[in-house]
């Protein structure tokens, strides 16, 4: 047999999710891990050690692969872009990855193919960024345009007076990127997976629920979304995919703005699988982690049909209790329908270190499967007890 080898740069989460699907399907997982401890090194049987930003750590990593693909996005394109030449199959490529790499780069491409974007400017300068919010009315977003994740490299800039304390900022020389504070109503994300041949998938739109900047909840389809609002969304999504010729699993993360445009601005892309498409692993009949490995190694695509009427995603975060698995009794009593992914991480305040999937049955409302999914989620993150955690997940 000859099965194909695929190399993941990144050993986080979800490097650790594709492990069980490759291995469900045959495939060797390589991964190149920063540390020996990280997420998905108990998950695979080769993961060596190294440096994503060395070129000969790269170069070494992927020699022997079929495919390299990735858990991040920053790793050095010009590295990629060697390796390439040197014959790998690298999937996304660097002309894809840019896009979620430089948000400069996302804005003024998503402008070209006439998709809706915020306002926005680059600015070099306090005077340019105070100017913006001059041009288009304050309050302003600012963000750097590289590098910034779960509310990392954000400020929210009400006056000019809060501009003129962001010199600290622009000290390096960059240019940043100036958004409008969109006036939306939530969160949605636009999943899709693209195969180098052109074949692409989407998963239904869903809504998605930040905390802090970070990814709270997902519920899946997004309820009450107009059908003209998530066709555009999907539709959009698959637009940027095949424009910009990304394999592999995109997320398309998007604020719902009724009455503007189609329904909706872009906020941001991400270049691989992501934490608004982890329901799929239990609610969708392919996951998004299947895909992305089926995408990138080329093979038709799966189904992306919801399993359930609503599946519900909640993240449990670092908390009180240091021991998650003391926890587990407690949680899976409460709610024996919930689907547990813990990622094999020490226990941080605020650090994602897993999630639980509850998939609705006939008759039960949203509210239903959300209060499951944050009863067991809560439950495992304090190491409260069912009545603890009983009264579920708060209104929003």
């Amino acid at each position: 047999m000859n099965f194909p080898v695929i190399g993941v740069v990144g050993g986080g989460q979800l490097a650790r999710m594709m492990a069980p699907e490759a291995t469900n399907l045959g495939f060797h997982l390589r991964v190149l891990a920063e540390a020996a401890d990280v997420s998905a090194v108990a998950a695979v049987s080769e993961a060596p050690v190294g440096d994503y930003r060395d070129l000969a750590t790269l170069r070494q990593f992927a020699a022997g692969v079929d495919v390299l693909t990735f858990d991040h996005e920053h790793v050095p394109n010009e590295h990629l872009q060697v390796l390439i030449e040197e014959g790998v199959n690298v999937q996304p490529r660097p002309a894809a990855l840019i896009h979620a790499q430089d948000k400069l780069v996302m804005r003024a491409a998503i402008e070209r193919l006439g998709l809706p974007n915020p306002s926005w400017a680059g600015v070099a300068s306090v005077d340019e960024l105070i100017a913006f919010g001059h041009s288009i009315g304050w309050p302003v977003v600012l963000k750097t345009p590289r590098g910034g994740y779960d509310g990392k490299g954000v400020r929210m800039l009400d006056t000019a007076d809060d501009a003129r304390n962001c010199a600290d900022w622009f000290a390096d020389g960059s240019t940043l990127l100036a958004e409008e504070k969109v006036d939306f109503s939530r969160e949605l994300s636009a999943l899709v997976a693209r195969t180098p041949s052109g074949q692409t998938r989407s998963w239904p739109v869903v809504h998605t629920i930040q905390v802090d900047g970070v990814c709270d909840e997902v519920i899946a389809p997004a309820p009450g979304l107009d059908p003209l609002a998530a066709q555009a969304a999907a539709d959009a999504a698959q637009h940027i995919a095949t424009e910009f010729a990304v394999t592999g699993v995109m997320a398309a993360e998007l604020f719902e703005t009724p009455g503007r445009g189609p329904g909706f601005v872009i906020n941001e892309l991400a270049m691989r699988p992501h934490n608004t498409g982890h329901w799929t692993m239990n609610g969708s009949v392919t996951s998004q982690f299947e895909q992305h490995l089926r995408a990138v190694l080329d093979l038709p695509l799966g189904d992306t049909s919801a399993l359930a009427e609503v599946t519900v995603m909640k993240n449990f975060l670092g908390g009180a209790n240091a021991d998650l698995y003391s926890a587990f009794p407690a949680a899976l009593a409460a709610q024996p329908r919930a689907k547990v992914h813990a990622y094999g991480k020490s226990v941080r305040p605020g650090r994602k270190i897993g999630h639980v999937n509850v998939l609705g049955t006939p008759g039960q409302t949203v509210d239903d499967v959300r209060h499951a999914a944050s009863q067991a989620a809560t439950i495992i993150r304090d190491g409260a007890t069912p009545d603890a955690a009983s009264k579920g997940a708060p209104p929003r």
